[in-house]
């Protein structure tokens, strides 16, 4: 793991071997190799705060960045204090499908496990 450049602080987000694959995986799939993974929380959901996943090709003022084998991971300066030290990870089992979050930071959690405190 690496910052990728000077300007640009680390965040304490973490992501999985098996999460770099999946995303590098789907950013080939979108045949675009200028997307990084941003990771964010904004209010909303029903227990206050909703993880945000998604591509972006912005850099924004403030953002911290850190590179995993080849995939950028971003994370704004509002969302970093709720996200640090949480670790995404991709699951792919006939109960399960998708990018889960594990966040020490969350007090507490809905049943959905999309939104926390």
């Amino acid at each position: 793991m690496t910052v990728q450049n000077d300007t640009s602080a680390a965040h304490g987000v973490l992501l999985t071997d098996v999460a770099v694959a999946k995303v590098k995986s789907l950013l080939e799939q979108e045949g675009r190799d200028d997307l990084r993974l941003r990771v964010g929380v904004q209010p909303g959901g029903c227990s206050g705060l909703i993880y945000q996943l998604y591509f972006d090709e912005r850099t924004l003022d403030g953002d911290a960045i850190v590179d995993f084998d080849g995939v950028e991971v971003v994370v704004d300066r509002m969302s970093a204090p709720y996200l640090d030290s949480a670790t995404i990870d991709f699951s792919d089992t006939i109960e399960k499908q998708g990018f889960t979050i594990d966040n020490p930071n969350a007090s507490s959690s809905c049943a959905c496990g999309d939104s926390f405190s």
